[in-house]
Order: C-alpha cells, then structure tokens, then sequence
C-alpha cells in the first residue's frame, strides 16, 4: 500500500493527517453546506482547495511532495467521500427536523416519507 496510498514511512501518517484532520475538516464542510441549504455538487466544489491543505500539511510536516497529482487525487478522494458523507447526514437531520409531518429518518444518510395515517 505505501506508494499507491501514501508516500509516508508510516500509514499512521496517513490515517492522522489526511483521514482524520482533514476528515474532521471535510465532514464540518459537508455540514456547513447541508445547513445553509446549498446543493452537493458546491461540497465537492470546497474539497478541492481542502486537498490542496491536506497535501500541504504532509509537504510541511512531514516532508512529502507538495505538488504530486497521484497523491493529490487520493487525499481529494478521501475528504471528497468524507464531505459527502457528512453532507447527506446532515442533510438527513435536517429534513427530518424541520418537516417532521412529512418525513422520518430511514437511516443516518437518509429519509422517506412518512406513512399517511
């Protein structure tokens, strides 16, 4: 796995910087878009520049490359997933408490109508 995931010596480096920092700060971009009603498409737009930090927190802290498409597009695949992750269970929370008379939670990601009594 080392030098297709991560060009660390170490994939607790990885694990630390691009899934948990920059987890952390693509699930809190998924939320911020879900609850001001923005569409999903503009949190996949906010990844780009967050990968562009991820990569430079391993270029500056860690000594890896800085400009490397390779690893660029995994650490943008990672937070991607993760933002969009954080976008749909948000958005789920938000449905289901703001229109709790039409829709109920089916799930952490997801809704459905609420059955007609």
């Amino acid at each position: 796995m080392q030098g297709i995931l991560y060009e660390e010596p170490s994939i607790w480096l990885f694990a630390l910087v691009t899934c948990i920092l920059g987890g952390w700060a693509a699930w809190m971009t998924g939320r911020a878009m879900a609850l001001t009603w923005r569409s999903p498409w503009q949190t996949l737009v906010w990844c780009v520049p967050l990968a562009g930090a991820v990569r430079f927190i391993h270029f500056a802290l860690f000594g890896g490359t800085l400009v490397s498409a390779h690893y660029y597009l995994i650490d943008l695949a990672v937070v991607a997933l993760i933002a969009s992750a954080g976008f749909r269970f948000y958005r789920a929370r938000q449905m289901t408490s703001q229109y709790r008379w039409l829709y109920e939670r089916s799930g952490p990601f997801g809704w459905r109508e609420r059955a007609q009594t």
